[in-house]
């Protein structure tokens, strides 16, 4: 690695530290830039997991103030261990292509979610009317499904998060946000274990990157607490719009 390609993974990982922390989707700065450096795909996605995992605890303790103290809470961290293992092991032992082309349909259909999030609320009904174990059980199977696909490929893992969690929990854009900045830390902690283990994993690139997005993540989450609930909605919206049509252009391409 020469000094152009450890300025552009510092850059890259500094941008999306930041953009991690207030819409998710950082990813998709970090992986191209580890393919511009010349790593193959399946290692630049093993290497850009571990890279942007530190980021997401950056993110984790701007946001801190913001974090609910409830049962809930706890009750899905296992579940999103056991979501990102699956993911993992995914990656790790199926071919990557069927997988890519449901990607960007799934980033596309939770911005929606999010983007129609009163509508919908209407539709199907306000969280706060929802019964305590019909809630539970809607907040378990979203996690989970964000896990694995976290697990699996990360990038946008942040949208689907907020856009699932605000559907179903009758709380503020910021708490949500900070609620999918835990449950990112422990689906980035997880794939850096199993990653780190078995995984093809470019060390020099993780060296540069990861630092980068500490610094990012923590001035992105404390960003996140000064931007109204509106404008923090437009900006995971669009961010995911643009992430979903980046995917989906590189899946058919």
């Amino acid at each position: 690695m020469d000094f152009a390609d450890a300025a552009l993974l510092l850059a890259a990982g500094l941008a999306a530290g930041t953009v991690n922390a207030v819409a998710g989707g950082g990813s998709l700065i970090t992986f191209p830039a580890l393919l511009a450096i010349g790593l193959p795909p399946v290692p630049a996605n093993v290497t850009n997991s571990l890279s942007v995992a530190p980021g997401y605890l950056a993110a984790v303790a701007g946001s801190r103030v913001d974090l609910p103290r409830s049962r809930l809470l706890v009750a899905v961290v296992p579940t999103t261990v056991v979501g990102a293992l699956a993911g993992a092991g995914l990656l790790l032992i199926t071919p990557a292509r069927a997988f890519e082309l449901v990607v960007p349909f799934l980033v596309l259909g939770a911005t929606a979610l999010l983007a129609f999030q009163d509508p919908l609320r209407r539709l199907v009904g306000h969280p706060r009317e929802l019964t305590p174990r019909r809630r539970a059980v809607t907040v378990q199977v979203v996690v989970a499904l964000a896990a694995v696909y976290g697990g699996y490929f990360g990038a946008a893992v942040g949208v689907m998060l907020v856009a699932g969690l605000a559907l179903v929990l009758d709380a503020t854009l910021a708490r949500v946000s900070a609620i999918k900045n835990l449950l990112s830390a422990v689906i980035g902690l997880t794939t850096l274990v199993i990653f780190a283990i078995a995984g093809p994993v470019n060390w020099a690139g993780v060296a540069v990157v990861a630092p980068a997005t500490l610094v990012g993540g923590y001035a992105g989450a404390r960003l996140v607490r000064r931007l109204p609930s509106a404008v923090l909605k437009t900006i995971i919206v669009g961010f995911g719009t643009v992430i979903g049509g980046y995917l989906l252009w590189r899946a058919l391409a």
